[in-house]
């Protein structure tokens, strides 16, 4: 069930200690997550390979003659008119981590934690299918002849329209639904279409009540960023199902920020 163990939260004074800690807004890492913590990670989401199958950056790199670094961007690894039958990918998913990929991460992070750690874990307000009419499902066929299959009715999303209309959190350029639960409770936001078929939508701040660690995913950006202590940062570099690197609060994730590989355009 989407949202399954999370409650709304409608105080929004449980995040005052964010918007202080962020360096304005833009694309260098403490202007996504909070400046402050002892080190950060970036956590690229995978592209697919020419088989749909997730594929890292790394690998694209050793395919294209790029190079793999923590700032390269997919614009810079993934250009450059090398690509065959046999190196092209799709991109990596843009303002959400895959669930794999999520997975993962919680599960190294709560390992810094005693238990299931209480968490608090903010989503987006602007994802089409939190707005009446911002969603809608395609059914098509290749036969002319043939009507689309008949299919469930759509569900609308889990949330009231109480939690729809309440507080925000407001952080510079984005505002935000705010909702407490277990840290892997993450992994059930989202929109729940049918009885069967469920959209997962991760949080794009996530902290624990202890505020020692802050994940963020910038809903433009293909990677997610951890700040924490550097035991932290080590064992999300270090976990084999992540391509996890480390980085600097100041570095810059823009497009501009990959000074090693040539431009989309070189």
């Amino acid at each position: 069930m989407a949202f399954e163990g999370l409650e709304s939260v409608t105080d929004m004074s449980v995040a005052d200690w964010i918007a202080p800690r962020l360096r304005g807004f833009g694309g260098r890492v403490t202007q996504v997550v909070p400046d402050g913590f002892a080190a950060y990670a970036r956590i690229l989401h995978p592209a697919d390979d020419e088989f749909g199958e997730p594929t890292t950056w790394s690998e694209v790199c050793r395919r294209t003659g790029r190079t793999a670094h923590p700032l390269m961007q997919w614009s810079s690894v993934a250009a450059g008119g090398r690509w065959t039958p046999e190196t092209a990918a799709g991109p990596p998913r843009v303002g959400e981590a895959p669930p794999a990929v999520l997975g993962a991460i919680l599960d190294v992070l709560g390992g810094f934690s005693d238990g299931e750690p209480d968490c608090f874990h903010a989503m987006w307000e602007g994802w089409g299918w939190l707005h009446p009419g911002g969603w809608a499902l395609l059914v098509a066929t290749d036969d002319p002849s043939r009507s689309a299959p008949p299919h469930e009715e759509l569900q609308p999303n889990a949330l009231s329209a109480d939690v729809l209309a309440g507080p925000r959190l407001d952080l510079p350029a984005r505002s935000y639904l705010l909702f407490r639960g277990p840290l892997h409770a993450a992994l059930r936001m989202g929109h729940q279409v049918t009885s069967d078929w469920f959209v997962p939508q991760p949080p794009s701040l996530l902290w624990p009540a202890d505020r020692s660690w802050c994940l963020a995913t910038e809903i433009d950006f293909d990677s997610t960023l951890v700040g924490g202590p550097r035991e932290l940062v080590d064992a999300l570099t270090r976990e084999p199902s992540l391509e996890a690197w480390p980085v600097q609060a100041t570095d810059d994730l823009t497009v501009h920020g990959d000074r090693i590989n040539p431009g989309a355009g070189a």
